[in-house]
């Protein structure tokens, strides 16, 4: 079985494309490197362009013709990005992700696997495939978009497609070839990470929301983790498209915890993996902020026979690893 990858040179592609090789399962990359690394891709079948680019993908499919699935991890993903710049993140997460179906399809690519996200439903506890969708970002509107285009395209072409939502992932390749790229990640967990390096206090963004200890709930999944998930719905990808419940070719499956991570048992987990107490203060909610959200994920238990096997506790101490020894393996100009 031989994949492309789109976006394999980023954090999460080129952990699926790690895990695809170690289950036997041949990768072609494409990434323009615009937040991928050249260091992620070394050693691997390699094309470097846009993922819209039609002659690009007209040769890759040229030069393998065996390809069987893509899986599409081709994104710009920050949140605050795409408040300030929402033309860029509908150009680069719908027109350009549309362009790329359709040089699929030209080149008898009928199996699209979108790595979506669990962001596009209404904040939520336990949420399922049917909840409702009410994105609350321009990012997560490109996702619920595109998702929307291929549900329509999958009616009216011979597209195949699996949509996996999911949260936030964590950890990193544990045999170290990658992990998160960027210096100054905003999710709870890279903030503590900063925080805790630069000895100060991590911020309490509220403590009186209904949850099980008053703070915030997050889902946190390690990323070779929803690495597997992806290997498993390629793997079982004619099964899930071709016996779902409503006769249509296009799947939706959640992956995550299961259970969400509250800030409290995350500073707990942290404290447990470094041993020493991490500092906090409070700091009240934040306009917009909400008690948080996790998926039920007994469809991809169903599906996928999936679960998460590695813990939060996990994910923080890999995360903190892959932190020391990033800028060692990210050999050219370290990403900002």
């Amino acid at each position: 079985m031989k994949v492309l990858i789109a976006g394999g040179a980023g954090f999460i592609g080129s952990t699926i494309a790690s895990r695809c090789l170690d289950e036997g399962i041949e990768v072609v990359v494409l990434d323009d490197l615009s937040t991928g690394r050249r260091e992620f891709v070394e050693g691997r079948t390699w094309y470097h362009g846009r993922i819209d680019d039609g002659a690009l993908i007209d040769r890759i499919f040229a030069d393998h013709p065996d390809i069987v699935a893509t899986i599409g991890c081709a994104a710009k993903i920050v949140v605050p990005e795409s408040v300030a710049e929402p033309l860029y993140y509908y150009s680069e997460n719908v027109v350009a992700g549309l362009a790329l179906i359709g040089h699929l399809l030209r080149n008898g690519c009928e199996r699209f696997l979108f790595s979506s996200s669990a962001a596009i439903y209404a904040p939520g506890l336990g949420i399922t495939e049917q909840a409702p969708i009410a994105p609350m970002s321009p990012y997560a509107r490109t996702k619920a978009h595109f998702e929307q285009a291929l549900e329509d395209i999958t009616a009216g072409t011979p597209l195949r497609a699996v949509s996996l939502r999911y949260f936030n992932p964590i950890g990193a390749d544990r045999k170290g070839h990658s992990g998160l790229q960027v210096r100054r990640p905003t999710h709870a967990l890279g903030v503590m990470i900063d925080k805790y390096h630069a000895g100060e206090p991590y911020p309490i963004t509220g403590t009186d929301w209904e949850t099980r200890d008053g703070t915030g709930i997050r889902d946190y999944v390690h990323v070779e983790d929803l690495a597997d998930a992806h290997v498993a719905a390629v793997r079982r990808f004619d099964t899930i498209t071709s016996h779902s419940p409503d006769g249509t070719a296009y799947r939706v499956i959640n992956l995550g915890s299961g259970t969400g991570t509250t800030i409290r048992e995350l500073i707990k987990a942290f404290e447990n993996v470094t041993g020493k107490p991490l500092p906090t203060e409070p700091a009240g909610r934040r306009p917009g902020d909400n008690a948080g959200s996790y998926p039920d994920i007994t469809l991809a238990g169903e599906l996928l026979s999936w679960k998460p096997a590695l813990t939060a506790e996990q994910g923080i101490a890999d995360s903190l690893a892959w932190y020391a020894r990033r800028d060692l393996v990210l050999t050219e100009a370290t990403a900002e």
